[in-house]
């Protein structure tokens, strides 16, 4: 056994769960980077990931794995990003251990992550996310618990993980309806739901009766909906509501989405970008701007504001003949 497979594991048990206190869905993140990593050094030089060397995850390599999840396996730049993140990572925990190998750490450390373009993010409008919580099939315990959790995500704007991992006990109706998480950066938060969303989840919980350390939305065995299947719930029910509400039939809809969904319903309400920021959990209020460039009814309203000019127009003609040939080049 090398170096580097100690260090790899003293990275998991020492840097990211003793001393970081990562949560398990930073820790199965940074798991994925690196095992995708290590096949692909496998793939590459022949050598067992056991027996691989710092000198065999060289900045080349490394380079030649980000292509590779680029074009090979398709991934987004995004993603693409979140790896090197891992990476990078790993390499600046082994620098404190390992300083022999400074000089090959610092080339991995100094691979730039890829810039890409930030399209407009997509959401939902009303009528859309009418469609949406109504599809599912209110005949069957299934539908109904979709339904509910349909609802939860467009009114909270919880991140998918954060509604996979919601508990009976974390929803309270009195004084007021609240929903409580451990979210991103183990940040608690708790957002508050709409009286009639409130109703529907009350009687949920009624028809579901169990602990309070139950999943909130348990799956057919009766542990909590991985991540994988939220999605499939979203997308099964968003290809049922395209039949009657046309629009849906062409956007991509995600978890994800429902939550840009609820920042936007919150925009257009009025409700301050600092406050969306906390409702959303976002670490900086920065992060929230991407949903005023999202917003065209917020520029349309700011442009009926703006005054239109008032001097007339005129064409501007040059006074001089050496401005003349200037401006007809």
């Amino acid at each position: 056994m090398t170096a580097l497979a100690p260090t790899l594991e003293a990275f998991f048990t020492e840097r990211l769960v003793a001393q970081r206190g990562a949560s398990p869905h930073t820790v199965a993140a940074y798991r994925d980077s690196l095992r995708l990593l290590l096949r692909f050094a496998l793939e590459t030089t022949g050598v067992a990931p056991a027996k691989l060397s710092f000198e065999d995850l060289d900045a080349p390599l490394v380079g030649a794995f980000l292509d590779d999840l680029e074009h090979r396996r398709g991934v987004s730049i995004k993603t693409r990003n979140s790896r090197l993140a891992a990476v990078h990572s790993l390499f600046g925990f082994a620098a404190l251990r390992h300083p022999e190998h400074a000089a090959l750490i610092a080339r991995v450390l100094a691979i730039p992550p890829k810039r890409a373009p930030r399209p407009l993010i997509s959401y939902l409008t009303t009528a859309e996310i009418a469609a949406l919580v109504a599809a599912p099939d209110l005949s069957t315990r299934v539908g109904r618990r979709d339904r509910v959790l349909l609802l939860v995500a467009v009114r909270t704007g919880l991140r998918v993980s954060e509604l996979a991992g919601l508990q009976r006990r974390d929803v309270v109706f009195a004084p007021s309806a609240t929903v409580s998480c451990i979210g991103k950066g183990r940040k608690h938060r708790t957002t508050p739901i709409d009286a009639r969303s409130a109703k529907i989840l009350r009687a949920w919980m009624a028809e579901t009766p169990g602990e309070p350390a139950n999943p909130l939305f348990p799956g057919p065995a009766g542990r909590p909906l991985s991540r994988d299947a939220i999605s499939r719930i979203v997308a099964r029910h968003v290809a049922t509501a395209a039949t009657h509400c046309s629009t849906l039939a062409t956007k991509r809809v995600t978890p994800h989405v429902l939550r840009h969904s609820c920042a936007m319903q919150l925009l257009d309400g009025g409700v301050d970008m600092a406050v969306i920021a906390l409702w959303l959990g976002h670490e900086s209020i920065r992060t929230t701007d991407i949903y005023q460039h999202a917003d065209l009814g917020l520029k349309e309203r700011a442009l009926s504001k703006a005054a239109g000019p008032a001097a007339p127009w005129k064409r501007y003609r040059p006074s001089d003949s050496l401005l003349a040939f200037l401006e007809a080049l």
